[in-house]
Protein backbone atom coordinates (compact mmCIF):
# COMPACT_ATOMS: atom_id res chain seq x y z
CA UNK A 1 0.00 0.00 0.00
CA UNK A 2 2.74 2.32 0.95
CA UNK A 3 4.56 1.61 -2.74
CA UNK A 4 1.19 2.76 -4.27
CA UNK A 5 1.35 6.03 -2.30
CA UNK A 6 4.49 6.34 -3.03
CA UNK A 7 4.07 5.65 -6.77
CA UNK A 8 0.99 7.96 -6.94
CA UNK A 9 3.15 11.10 -5.07
CA UNK A 10 5.88 10.73 -7.43
CA UNK A 11 3.32 10.43 -10.42
CA UNK A 12 1.43 13.45 -9.00
CA UNK A 13 4.83 15.75 -8.70
CA UNK A 14 6.44 14.61 -11.88
CA UNK A 15 3.18 15.97 -13.84
CA UNK A 16 3.45 19.46 -12.39
CA UNK A 17 6.66 20.58 -13.75
CA UNK A 18 6.30 22.89 -16.60
CA UNK A 19 5.88 21.72 -20.07
CA UNK A 20 7.62 22.92 -23.12
CA UNK A 21 4.76 24.47 -25.37
CA UNK A 22 5.65 22.75 -28.87
CA UNK A 23 4.87 25.75 -31.37
CA UNK A 24 3.30 23.68 -34.52
CA UNK A 25 3.80 24.85 -37.91
CA UNK A 26 0.93 27.02 -39.27
CA UNK A 27 -1.08 24.50 -41.20
CA UNK A 28 -4.19 26.17 -43.64
CA UNK A 29 -6.60 23.99 -42.35
CA UNK A 30 -6.30 25.44 -38.80
CA UNK A 31 -8.31 28.36 -37.28
CA UNK A 32 -6.39 31.22 -36.75
CA UNK A 33 -6.87 33.66 -33.60
CA UNK A 34 -5.39 36.61 -34.69
CA UNK A 35 -4.70 38.88 -37.88
CA UNK A 36 -0.89 37.96 -37.57
CA UNK A 37 -1.42 34.20 -37.65
CA UNK A 38 -3.82 34.76 -40.42
CA UNK A 39 -0.88 36.64 -42.35
CA UNK A 40 1.53 34.43 -41.48
CA UNK A 41 -0.19 31.69 -42.97
CA UNK A 42 -0.94 33.24 -45.75
CA UNK A 43 2.62 34.43 -46.86
CA UNK A 44 3.30 30.37 -46.15
CA UNK A 45 0.64 29.91 -48.77
CA UNK A 46 1.40 32.60 -50.84
CA UNK A 47 5.07 31.28 -51.14
CA UNK A 48 4.55 27.24 -51.45
CA UNK A 49 1.02 25.46 -51.93
CA UNK A 50 0.05 28.78 -54.01
CA UNK A 51 3.20 29.24 -55.91
CA UNK A 52 2.37 32.95 -56.36
CA UNK A 53 5.51 34.12 -55.10
CA UNK A 54 6.73 32.81 -58.64
CA UNK A 55 5.38 35.55 -60.69
CA UNK A 56 3.98 38.12 -57.94
CA UNK A 57 7.02 39.98 -55.49
CA UNK A 58 5.82 42.54 -53.07
CA UNK A 59 6.93 45.74 -54.23
CA UNK A 60 7.86 44.90 -58.09
CA UNK A 61 6.70 43.61 -61.15
CA UNK A 62 8.09 40.43 -62.61
CA UNK A 63 6.06 38.49 -64.69
CA UNK A 64 2.50 39.57 -62.97
CA UNK A 65 2.01 42.76 -60.70
CA UNK A 66 3.87 43.47 -57.83
CA UNK A 67 1.50 42.13 -54.58
CA UNK A 68 0.94 46.15 -53.62
CA UNK A 69 -0.27 46.62 -57.15
CA UNK A 70 -2.49 44.08 -56.54
CA UNK A 71 -3.88 44.78 -52.97
CA UNK A 72 -3.78 48.45 -54.26
CA UNK A 73 -6.31 47.96 -56.99
CA UNK A 74 -8.67 45.41 -54.99
CA UNK A 75 -8.81 48.03 -52.01
CA UNK A 76 -9.64 51.03 -54.17
CA UNK A 77 -12.13 48.97 -56.29
CA UNK A 78 -13.63 47.24 -53.17
CA UNK A 79 -13.12 44.18 -55.26
CA UNK A 80 -13.60 40.59 -54.00
CA UNK A 81 -9.81 38.92 -54.62
CA UNK A 82 -10.88 35.60 -53.16
CA UNK A 83 -13.61 35.21 -55.79
CA UNK A 84 -10.88 36.37 -58.68
CA UNK A 85 -8.75 33.65 -57.08
CA UNK A 86 -11.73 30.82 -57.11
CA UNK A 87 -12.31 31.87 -61.20
CA UNK A 88 -15.63 33.42 -60.78
CA UNK A 89 -14.65 37.15 -61.20
CA UNK A 90 -12.83 39.08 -63.77
CA UNK A 91 -9.42 40.45 -63.67
CA UNK A 92 -8.96 43.58 -63.03
CA UNK A 93 -5.32 44.25 -62.54
CA UNK A 94 -4.00 43.42 -65.67
CA UNK A 95 -6.00 41.75 -68.13
CA UNK A 96 -3.54 41.44 -70.41
CA UNK A 97 -1.88 38.84 -68.40
CA UNK A 98 -4.73 37.01 -67.34
CA UNK A 99 -4.31 34.20 -69.44
CA UNK A 100 -1.31 33.38 -67.78
CA UNK A 101 -2.42 34.15 -64.52
CA UNK A 102 -5.74 31.56 -65.50
CA UNK A 103 -3.00 28.53 -65.30
CA UNK A 104 -2.65 29.15 -61.66
CA UNK A 105 -6.64 28.78 -61.10
CA UNK A 106 -6.08 24.75 -60.75
CA UNK A 107 -3.77 25.63 -57.88
CA UNK A 108 -6.28 28.34 -56.56
CA UNK A 109 -9.70 26.67 -57.05
CA UNK A 110 -8.52 23.64 -54.87
CA UNK A 111 -7.82 25.79 -52.19
CA UNK A 112 -10.52 26.10 -49.02
CA UNK A 113 -11.97 29.87 -48.57
CA UNK A 114 -9.43 30.08 -45.34
CA UNK A 115 -7.07 29.22 -47.06
CA UNK A 116 -7.44 32.01 -49.85
CA UNK A 117 -8.69 34.50 -47.01
CA UNK A 118 -5.15 34.10 -45.58
CA UNK A 119 -3.40 34.71 -49.00
CA UNK A 120 -5.51 37.86 -49.40
CA UNK A 121 -4.98 39.02 -45.94
CA UNK A 122 -1.07 38.40 -46.43
CA UNK A 123 -1.34 40.65 -49.92
CA UNK A 124 -3.14 43.51 -47.97
CA UNK A 125 -0.96 43.46 -45.22
CA UNK A 126 1.88 44.64 -47.43
CA UNK A 127 -0.21 48.23 -47.84
CA UNK A 128 -0.05 48.65 -44.12
CA UNK A 129 3.82 48.88 -43.83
Amino acid sequence: MKNIIYLLFVLAVASCGKKEEVQEPLNPEIEVSTPEELVLNGKELFDSKGNCAACHQPDQRIIGPSIVEIATIYRDENADMVEFLKGNAKPIVDPDQYEIMKTNFAITKKMSDEELHAIVSYMYSHLIK
